[in-house]
């Protein structure tokens, strides 16, 4: 029993005929009434009194029917909510981000909102190391890392260009000087992540390179509990510049640039290479892509190859 031999059998007993029915379908007489008697044959049941000529339905006929218009109009349904899906009037963008990548996702999330305000959004927090397995084990459809991903599986673009900025509280010494060098920097106690990261590394290699100790005494679990320690005069950090723009340019905290510790930070937005994106994954590139057109720097939209 399939869904066409139930339209059939409907439009038989809508019509009270076969060859009305067979009009209404496009179809010839023959062809519904064949279609009827193999319904009829798998069901084990007849479903219409052949003696009657308004095309009566038997009792059988009759519980049929009821099931069959449910099960059509669930078809209806369905094709309706693909439709909503297609048209982004429903649906669900599921992204994995970190405390850090996420900032980079607030602009192109309120802009994909106010594109497509009936779907839902969901920002999942995962550590950067995992977002790539995330992705390949379809918990979520789209991440932001910091990194490339050596997976082959995982398509990276490149989206955002930021900085390292070494931060101080505005009564800190180096405030005034805007300026100073890593082997300065080894006088002052270094307020860290306490999250292992390839940034992490790099900095530990610079000091190392320069041969200055780096000293640091104190590890914090967030950026956000970073930032407002060293807000309160507790010595200096380095941060993706990303996080701290709010505070820069409130004066709440002052950046000083330290030419030793240039280093780029460049974000990505990675999927499933072989992924059939959803509608609403697939808008949100639109969306993103549209966004850096429009911003330029440090906004831009570059695929990265395998």
């Amino acid at each position: 029993m399939d869904l066409f031999q139930l339209e059939t059998f409907l439009a038989v007993a809508e019509e009270r005929s076969f060859s009305r029915a067979a009009a209404r379908l496009h179809r010839t007489q023959p062809a519904v009434s064949q279609v009827i008697a193999k319904l009829e044959a798998e069901l084990g049941e007849t479903l219409l009194e052949r003696s009657s000529r308004d095309g009566t339905l038997t009792d059988a006929g009759e519980v049929l029917r009821e099931y069959a218009e449910k099960m059509l109009n669930l078809r209806a349904d369905a094709t309706s909510a693909l439709v909503d899906l297609r048209s982004l009037h429903t649906g669900r963008l599921n992204l994995a981000a970190n405390e850090y990548t996420c900032l980079y996702l607030l602009p192109l999330l309120d802009a994909f909102r106010r594109e497509h305000p009936r779907v839902k959004v969901a920002v999942q927090r995962t550590l950067a190391s995992r977002i790539a397995d995330e992705i390949l084990q379809h918990s979520v459809e789209l991440g932001v890392v910091s990194f490339r991903p050596d997976d082959p599986q995982v398509r990276s673009m490149l989206v955002y260009r930021d900085e390292l900025v070494c931060i101080v509280s505005p009564g800190h010494a180096l405030a005034k000087e805007g300026k100073a060098s890593i082997q300065r920097l080894g006088r002052e106690v270094f307020v860290a992540h306490n999250v292992q990261s390839p940034l992490r590394q790099k900095v530990i290699g610079a000091f190392k390179r320069h041969k200055t100790p780096l000293q640091m005494e104190v590890e914090l679990p967030s950026l956000e509990a970073i930032k407002r320690f060293v807000q309160r005069g507790n010595g200096v950090a380095l941060v993706p510049k990303l996080t701290v723009e709010v505070e820069l340019e409130a004066g709440a905290l002052v950046g000083i640039a330290v030419p030793e510790l240039q280093m780029e930070r460049k974000l990505r937005l990675v999927y499933r290479r072989q992924a059939a994106l959803s509608h609403a994954a697939r808008a949100f590139l639109q969306v993103v892509e549209k966004h850096a057109e429009a911003h330029g720097d440090p906004f831009c939209f570059i695929a990265e190859r395998a």
